[in-house]
């Protein structure tokens, strides 16, 4: 059969692909791109030295795009670029992950241990020398409303509390280790306001798998200031 009396079939398949093929964009084709318009945050100079920029505290397009891209790897919910003290604390994180305990401040027990920052406002648990968990970013206590820092056990758990003191606020994930104060999730913004009334609040999730890592009679050990408390 000559190619002019091929069936009409093959015909429309062929015209098809063709239409499929040019209607595709090349692989080589650069993605749309945004501009990156967010002025200098409050951690502009932190977040230059960590992604090896121009430590000068001033918004350049390229250091907009950095911290766009670090917010948007690190899960942030607004990744635009502005350095808030959400990313900051994410890249403490980061700096952080390879050996929290690094200055040897939290104690090596052979059981476990719960090391609650306040410096640096992180959460990391550890057995031995061994970090298990973390280090995740946490809350302590705002000023005259401090987390009590020293040696503390894990004395009661409650899954689903709920505060007696503040208008039945949620507190999930609850493990109390000295009087009122608990590690547990915080539903809300983890970095609202300038800090709890006490507790070492964990996003939701970090608290329900610290949950399932800690038990009753662990240790809880507390040091450090909350940056903009006394102390």
């Amino acid at each position: 059969m000559s190619r002019s009396h091929r069936p009409l079939a093959s015909v429309v398949a062929a015209a098809a692909a063709a239409l499929l093929c040019s209607a595709a964009p090349s692989a080589a084709s650069p993605l749309p791109d945004t501009a990156c318009t967010a002025p200098a945050g409050p951690y502009q100079r932190p977040m230059e030295k960590h992604l090896g920029l121009p430590v000068d505290g001033r918004q350049s397009d390229a250091d907009c795009r950095a911290i766009r891209a670090f917010q948007t790897e690190r899960s942030r919910p607004h990744p635009d670029g502005f350095a808030d003290l959400g990313t900051y604390r994410a890249m403490l994180v980061v700096e952080a992950t390879p050996n929290p305990n690094a200055a040897g401040t939290c104690p090596v027990e052979s059981g476990r241990v719960t090391c609650v920052d306040m410096d640096r406002q992180l959460l990391w648990v550890q057995k031995g020398k061994k970090v298990v968990f973390g280090p995740v970013p946490i809350r302590t206590g705002r000023d005259a409303q401090e987390t009590r820092p020293g040696r503390h056990l894990i004395y009661w758990r409650d899954r689903d509390h709920v505060s007696t003191l503040y208008d039945n606020a949620p507190m999930p994930y609850s493990q109390f280790f000295d009087g009122g104060q608990a590690l547990h999730g915080h539903p809300g913004d983890l970095y609202d306001g300038g800090g709890s009334a006490g507790c070492v609040n964990l996003t939701v999730d970090d608290a329900a798998k610290l949950w399932d890592l800690l038990a009753l009679d662990d240790v809880v050990y507390v040091w450090g200031v909350k940056p903009g408390t006394a102390g």
